[in-house]
């Protein structure tokens, strides 16, 4: 490779951030719907995805966690498994991992200065969107390192998304739930319509579970494919009826919604030909986040005070995690803090709504052009918040590192008083993704 300087990758990224503007950062005007562009720059590329088996997930909440299961279970079977996943949190190296049976490491920050060098004029001709880029740079670096497989989760939808120019030997779709609306449509039927995109002929798909609203919408995209090739379709839970319990009470994600994840991924995992029950393929879905790097789902980031962060944000997730946050405070007798933040194209009205009674709620925002103002939450807040027990506005704290030290303090003042405090931060994978910031410069990484 060409000699590279660290200030060199801090250019090239900083170039990428500008000159190809994220979906993270910028929303709706930086989605490229359609695969012209993509399919464009693969075959410059030589199609780097034909070297490996990939399995393909999609989904509205889950497919994070699900693809980071799989991932886990591959590596734990002596495959090399790539896993690319979205958004990053602290470094967007954390999109492109390679997971072994005990750890896993992020894209090298050589290889992604020197493809950027190679292609970035190719880049530029075709007017590639970011997350075109990280994506054919995740797939040129699998098959560079020789991974066996490579678990490739959509980044927005399914049928559009840059990612379906595959040909996997497994689709996964998880739960389907009202997000993205402006883009992927306002109907859960529309919704998983664009997911079930990701279903190719004669290429076995796992879809989560069969509800009245999307079960026949998967069905129907199935058959339609079958007058050319049968495609096998599978619904995980009628597929899965086994007790799971004793893998989930191990797990180190403990979010009570990764029952339905574990579910989907088991049965994934069965398709593929993996013996579930073999005690290698046990730890790995129990050891999940340690071995794939995955982070910020119920995540405990420290004891003193008790602190959790959950990227979850759409009204589906948030009501999983409130029910379970409302569980953890009864059951030790807690007094919670929230710092609470949200994009602004996110229905954080119907999130208000939920939250649970007698918490400190404070108010932020990530830095970015989609972020929800602290302040109009808070007025929002106001207009459903009423009644002896509603919850109450702590701060409101445009900064997140504002809002973390607020918190800090409050659970200090509670402390101090005799009561055992519990901070959640959530509302918002980029609130989630600055909070973590501030405990760690950069994510742990097994090299």
């Amino acid at each position: 490779m060409t000699d590279f300087l660290e200030m060199d990758y801090d250019k090239i990224v900083e170039n990428i951030f500008t000159r190809f503007p994220s979906f993270q950062s910028h929303g709706s005007g930086a989605y490229h719907p359609g695969l012209a562009n993509m399919q464009a720059f693969d075959t410059e590329l030589g199609h780097p995805h034909r070297a490996y088996r990939c399995v393909h997930v999609a989904g509205t909440n889950g497919k994070g966690s699900v693809s980071s299961m799989i991932a886990s279970s591959l590596a734990a079977r002596g495959f090399r498994t790539g896993l690319y996943t979205s958004p990053h949190l602290v470094d967007f190296r954390e999109r492109a991992r390679i997971c072994d049976g005990s750890g896993w490491t992020m894209v090298p920050r050589e290889f992604v200065a020197e493809f950027c060098r190679k292609w970035g004029d190719e880049m530029d001709r075709l007017g590639l969107s970011f997350f075109e880029i990280t994506t054919a740079m995740a797939f040129e670096w699998f098959r560079s390192e020789g991974v066996d497989f490579a678990v490739i989760e959509t980044g927005l939808g399914g049928r559009l998304d840059s990612t379906n120019i595959i040909t996997p030997v497994l689709s996964v779709i998880t739960g389907i739930g009202l997000d993205h609306c402006d883009i992927l449509g306002h109907t859960l039927q529309d919704i998983a319509s664009e997911k079930a995109g990701i279903i190719k002929p004669g290429v076995r798909a796992v879809v989560w579970g069969r509800d009245e609203a999307t079960g026949p919408v998967f069905e129907n995209a199935a058959k339609a494919l079958s007058e050319t090739e049968t495609t096998p379709l599978v619904f995980a839970d009628r597929e899965i009826t086994e007790d799971l319990s004793p893998i989930l009470s191990d797990m180190d994600l403990r979010g009570d919604y990764q029952r339905i994840n574990l579910r989907t991924a088991v049965c994934a995992l069965k398709c593929l030909g993996i013996d579930t029950r073999n005690s290698y393929t046990i730890q790995a879905l129990q050891h999940t986040a340690a071995r794939t790097g995955l982070a910020g789902r119920w995540q405990i980031v420290s004891n003193n005070p008790l602190t959790i962060m959950d990227i979850g944000h759409n009204p589906d997730a948030m009501q999983h995690n409130f029910r379970q946050l409302v569980r953890t405070i009864r059951e030790g007798g807690y007094t919670a803090i929230i710092v609470y933040g949200s994009v602004s194209d996110k229905d954080y009205k119907t999130v208000l709504k939920m939250f649970p009674s007698g918490v400190q709620v404070i108010f932020t925002n990530a830095p970015g052009k989609r972020a929800e103002p602290a302040a109009s939450l808070a007025q929002a807040a106001s207009e459903v918040w009423t009644g002896p027990d509603a919850p109450t506005t702590a701060g409101i704290c445009p900064l997140v590192g504002d809002a973390m030290r607020l918190a800090t303090e409050l659970a200090q003042n509670l402390e101090n008083a005799g009561k055992k405090p519990l901070i959640y931060v959530g509302g918002s994978s980029y609130v989630v993704a600055q909070a973590m910031k501030l405990r760690q410069p950069t994510p742990p990484e097994n090299e």
